[in-house]
């Protein structure tokens, strides 16, 4: 048989995207557990997902800190203990937190799953926050922030999020590396026992979950206490109990209150860092698959219409991206780059005749399939293993939707037309509602 290896094949697009529904079930103490069956898989991955995010705290620090510190020490186990044991069963463990949760991600080889399992009810049922492992923490931490604020790239993000929430803001507040230094063990206490609670949680589980998997961390989940008061946030951790029935406080998310511009001077600077963005609407708008694909064409992906432009064409920059962002109480686009200093103003002006092109002419059909293709794959590549999946069902369960919301994704996607693409552009993207920062040399726009 001979092989055509001059005719590129034709791209197809797949009908449906297929991913396992996950099987809910509710514990005793109202902990929602999602397992997933991926028996191609010999590994099980499980994440608590604590709505325990920085935007929750009332201390500064304190939930990141409570988060990082849970497997600093148990009531059994030393920190170093802990990752003795996980290295030796070649476990994953991993903690990540954003402005609304914190997840605390394990995974093992099946036959090592009881032993991952055993270490992980340990560090979630039964951390101490030992004040040494406090200390230590916050004085790294404190000394690390230093070093990434000194960083353009990083005034930049923390700037771009004061102008476009507010400084007051849960989602715009930005602090002082220096409070580090007031955050105390009880600060870190009074926040685990208020937040990491069976009201605040919901566990994912996935890979090759039998009925064994899922009893056993049925069990670990239940035991996850239901709530204290906050007269007694402050008791000993070891006398947790799953009585009461108080749910985190919640918290109060204002009226976003945008800037249109920020500057801040970064001595030294040779090149800006720019962030540009526009409010928007969390993932359950109807406008938001429509949105996603617009932005996709703006920034992407390597070949998208900012590299044309600031790359390609005009040699300002090495990459320029755009991307949307949801939030659990707000969503908004997101555009960034780093621009030699004499092309910053040239660079923010091309940026806003893309977006304007956006508004007053119909993508081309040829560049909407490939953007199509790419978004299709992407999504593709991330279901490809139990791990994917699981990171795709917490995302669903947080934003209030099942998996079937990937078949609508890719229904919507496939289906969207360049006059809905404009229609889109026209109503969300003008000029004046959109806020910009930069960061970089004085001489840009003053002292």
């Amino acid at each position: 048989m001979k092989i055509d290896n001059k005719t590129q094949p034709a791209i197809r697009t797949p009908e449906a995207i297929a991913v396992p529904l996950a099987e809910m079930q509710t514990l005793s103490n109202g902990v929602r557990l999602y397992t997933l069956d991926c028996s191609d898989h010999d590994v099980v991955r499980f994440s608590f997902v604590f709505h325990a995010g920085t935007a929750m705290q009332s201390v500064p620090f304190s939930a990141s800190s409570t988060a990082n510190l849970l497997s600093e020490g148990t009531q059994r186990h030393s920190a170093q203990q802990i990752a003795e044991i996980l290295d030796y069963h070649g476990s994953f463990f991993e903690v990540t937190i954003d402005r609304d949760y914190a997840v605390i991600n394990f995974a093992s080889l099946l036959k090592y799953f009881p032993q991952t399992l055993a270490m992980a009810s340990e560090i979630v049922l039964h951390p101490t926050f030992a004040q040494d492992e406090v200390t230590l923490y916050c004085e790294k931490r404190k000394q690390r922030l230093a070093v990434e604020r000194s960083k353009a790239t990083m005034k930049a993000r923390e700037l771009f999020g004061t102008a476009l929430f507010g400084a007051e803001h849960p989602y715009g507040v930005s602090y002082d590396e220096s409070l580090y230094d007031d955050l105390t063990r009880e600060d870190v206490v009074e926040f685990y026992k208020r937040h990491y609670t069976a009201g605040n949680c919901f566990v994912v589980c996935s890979g090759r979950v039998g009925e064994r998997e899922r009893e056993m961390i049925a069990e670990v989940a239940a035991r996850i206490p239901v709530g204290v008061s906050a007269g007694h946030a402050s008791a000993s951790l070891s006398d947790q109990s799953t009585r009461g029935g108080e749910v985190a406080a919640s918290v109060e998310f204002p009226t976003p209150h945008s800037t249109p511009f920020a500057f801040r001077a970064h001595e030294g600077a040779v090149q800006s860092s720019v962030r540009m963005g526009v409010l928007l609407f969390p993932r359950t708008h109807p406008d938001f698959i429509a949105m996603q694909v617009l932005c996709t064409v703006l920034g992407g992906y390597f070949g998208s219409r900012l590299v044309r432009n600031l790359r390609e064409k005009h040699g300002y920059t090495y990459g320029a991206f755009a991307s949307m962002a949801t939030l659990e109480h707000a969503g908004y686009m997101a555009i960034a780059t780093e621009v030699a200093t004499e092309a910053t103003q040239d660079a923010i002006a091309q940026i806003f005749s893309e977006i304007e092109r956006l508004r007053t002419e119909p993508v081309g059909g040829e560049e909407l399939q490939m953007v199509k293709n790419i978004m299709t794959g992407e999504v593709m590549r991330i279901l490809d293993g139990p791990f994917g999946i699981a990171d795709v069902t917490i995302e669903n369960v947080s934003n209030g939707t099942t998996n079937d919301y990937n078949d609508r994704w890719l229904a919507e996607v496939r289906d969207i037309t360049p006059e809905r693409l404009l229609d889109v552009a026209r109503r969300y993207l003008p000029p004046d509602a959109f806020t910009t920062v930069v960061v970089g040399d004085k001489s840009l726009y003053g002292d």
